[in-house]
């Protein structure tokens, strides 16, 4: 993320064996790891991958979990830190001078939401439904991609995508994110240069009112 793309376990592989040949730590960021497109086929994680090529240790190796893209629950500040124990061992150091302890009612709800998968796999779903609606409104416009994970879809702008962003709030009230904010120039181009991030975290009819709303702006561009 933010892309929405998904890295392979050759990839990883790959990694891994750098990170080994040069001794340096990869840090995953897996919070987005639960929420992918295809039900029969989940996204292969960065310890999964150590171990299944004989680094049981995960050696050079830590991923972050969290509960608020699985559950929807990013106010709840939850989450996990799990691979190399001697690197945990002096982040656990750090963690216990610089952190602060959870408070019990977000523990017992974190609790429930980490033993249970069920509303997980709904949560797909619902996001599955999302993209399928908003995509269907915005493919008339210009060619909207899904991913195959997260909850975003970038959408192709007929004008830079900050005026793009500024009018579409000024004019439908619905806010998206600049692609240029989320990416920099390399060899002079930016690959989120006229492209908008549109997140589909609200509720079904919302999502769609805000397609529509998008796609009303757009065509009045082009009048």
């Amino acid at each position: 993320n933010p892309t929405g793309q998904l890295i392979g376990q050759q990839d990883l592989i790959k990694l891994i064996e750098l990170a080994e040949k040069y001794d340096f730590i990869i840090a995953s960021d897996e919070c987005y790891t639960e929420l992918y497109n295809d039900e029969n086929t989940p996204p292969v994680g960065l310890l999964e991958t150590a171990f299944a090529i004989g680094n049981t240790a995960f050696k050079r190796c830590v991923v972050f979990h969290s509960l608020s893209k699985r559950s929807n629950a990013p106010g709840l500040r939850s989450g996990f830190v799990a691979g190399d124990a001697e690197i945990l061992k002096q982040y656990f150091q750090y963690r216990t001078y610089h952190g602060c302890a959870m408070s019990l009612p977000a523990q017992h709800a974190s609790i429930a939401a980490w033993q249970d998968e069920s509303h997980v796999q709904e949560n797909r779903q619902l996001y599955r439904e999302k993209f399928d609606a908003v995509i269907d409104i915005l493919n008339t416009l210009t060619p909207a991609i899904r991913p195959p994970a997260g909850f975003y879809v970038w959408l192709k702008t007929p004008i830079p995508d900050t005026d793009f962003a500024q009018l579409l709030y000024k004019t439908e009230n619905v806010t998206v994110l600049p692609g240029t904010y989320l990416s920099r120039e390399f060899n002079g181009v930016n690959p989120g240069s006229h492209h908008v991030r549109i997140a589909l975290v609200a509720p079904f009819d919302e999502c769609v009112d805000a397609a529509n709303r998008i796609k009303h702006f757009v065509n009045s561009l082009t009048i």
